[in-house]
C-alpha cells in the first residue's frame, strides 16, 4: 500500500510515490553529503578517504536501504539488480557528467587509479566468487539449474574484504598530515543532520521499493530488470549529485573517489547486509553473472580512460555516455525478448 497503507495501490499513485520518494532521497542525501563533508574536514581526513569512505557510504545509503527492503519483501533479485545497475550507472554516467561539467579535464591521481579502481575490480571478482559458491554448495531444490542460496557464512566473505579496504584507508589516514580544521563547524549539529538525512532516505526508499515492485508486477517486468533500470537510476541520484558538485568545484579526486568508494560499499556491504538480515536468499547465477560481466567491462573501460594521462577529457566523457546508452539498449532488448543473454530474467 502507498504511504504505509494510507492510500490504496494504483498505477498512478505508485508512479507519483516513486517520483516523490526520489525527490526526498535527493533531499536527504544532500543533507547527508554536506554533513559528511563538514565532518571530514573537522576530523582532518584526506580527500581520497573523504570521497571513498565518508561521502561514499553516505551517498550509498539508498542502495543499502533498497537491498534491505527488497530482501525483506522477498525480492532479493530486484535488490541485486538495483546494486549492479546502480554500479554500472555510477561507473559510466557519473564520471562522464563530472568530466563534462568541468571547464578543463577532470584530474585523477595514481591513488585513484592504482588503489581505488583496482580494489573495486577485486570487489567485483569476490562477489562473483560468492555467487558461484552459493550455486556450488547451496543449490536451491526445485529452482532453475543455476540457482543457489547465499547464506550468512557466504555473506561474510565480501564483508571481510571490505574490512581490509577500511584497514587500508585507515593506514592512509594515519600517514596523512591533516590541515587545521576550518572554524565554525558545529560537530553536534552536523551529526544530527547526518542522522536526519539517513532517516529521510530510509522512509523514501521503502516507498520507492514498494512502487517499483507494484509497477513490475503490473506490467510484467522481471524483478532483476526492474531493479537494474528504475530502482538503480533513482538510488544513484545522490552519488551523481555528490560527484558532479565535487568535479565542478575542481576536486576530481573526491568526485571519482566517491564513485569507486560507493560501488565498493554497495557490492561488499549492501548486498551482504541484506543476506544477514533475512538469513539466506536465492540468487539466480544465470541472471546475475551477465550483468556482473557488463559491470566488469564498464569498470575496465573507466580504468583505462582514467589511466590515460591521469585525467578524463570531454571526448572520453562522451564515450562513457555512449557505452551506457548501449547498455540501456541491451537491457530494453532483453526485456522485449530480442536478445537472450540473461537466462531466466
Amino acid at each position: 500500500m502507498v504511504l504505509f497503507g494510507l492510500l490504496p495501490d494504483s498505477t498512478v499513485l505508485n508512479v507519483v510515490a516513486i517520483l516523490v520518494a526520489t525527490g526526498f532521497i535527493w533531499l536527504g542525501s544532500g543533507w547527508l553529503e554536506e554533513s559528511a563533508e563538514h565532518l571530514s574536514a573537522y576530523y582532518g581526513l584526506p580527500a581520497v578517504v573523504q570521497g571513498s569512505i565518508v561521502v561514499a557510504v553516505g551517498s550509498s545509503f539508498p542502495e543499502l536501504a533498497s537491498v534491505v527492503f527488497a530482501s525483506l519483501g522477498g525480492a532479493f533479485n530486484m535488490g541485486v539488480g538495483a546494486i549492479v545497475g546502480s554500479a554500472i550507472f555510477n561507473v559510466l554516467v557519473i564520471p562522464a557528467l563530472s568530466g563534462i561539467v568541468t571547464d578543463d579535464e577532470l584530474e585523477t591521481s595514481r591513488t585513484i587509479v592504482y588503489k581505488e579502481a583496482q580494489f573495486y575490480m577485486l570487489a567485483v571478482s569476490v562477489l562473483v566468487v560468492t555467487f558461484a559458491l552459493a550455486v556450488i554448495y547451496a543449490p536451491v531444490p526445485g529452482a532453475p539449474e543455476l540457482t543457489g542460496s547465499i547464506t550468512r557464512p557466504l555473506a561474510v566473505i565480501p564483508l571481510l574484504l571490505y574490512g581490509l579496504y577500511l584497514f587500508i584507508q585507515w593506514q592512509d589516514v594515519s600517514d596523512h598530515e591533516a590541515e587545521v580544521a576550518p572554524p565554525g563547524i558545529r560537530v553536534g549539529r552536523e551529526w544530527g543532520r547526518l542522522a536526519v538525512g539517513l532517516l529521510v532516505i530510509l522512509v523514501a526508499v521503502e516507498q520507492l521499493v514498494h512502487g517499483v515492485e507494484y509497477l513490475g508486477a503490473t506490467f510484467g517486468i522481471p524483478e532483476f530488470l526492474a531493479g537494474v533500470t528504475i530502482l538503480a537510476a533513482a538510488t544513484s541520484l545522490p552519488d551523481m549529485l555528490v560527484s558532479v558538485r565535487s568535479a565542478r568545484a575542481g576536486n576530481g579526486v573526491t568526485s571519482l573517489g566517491n564513485v569507486l568508494g560507493s560501488n565498493t560499499f554497495d557490492l561488499l556491504v549492501a548486498l551482504p547486509i541484506g543476506v544477514l538480515i533475512v538469513g539466506s536468499v536465492p540468487i539466480d547465477f544465470a541472471v546475475a553473472i551477465p550483468m556482473m560481466g557488463v559491470l566488469t567491462l564498464a569498470t575496465v573501460l573507466l580504468f583505462a580512460i582514467m589511466r590515460t594521462g591521469l585525467s578524463l577529457s570531454t571526448p572520453e566523457s562522451y564515450a562513457l555516455l555512449v557505452a551506457y546508452l548501449a547498455f540501456v539498449v541491451w537491457v530494453v532488448a532483453e526485456t522485449a525478448g530480442v536478445t537472450d543473454l540473461i537466462r531466466g530474467a
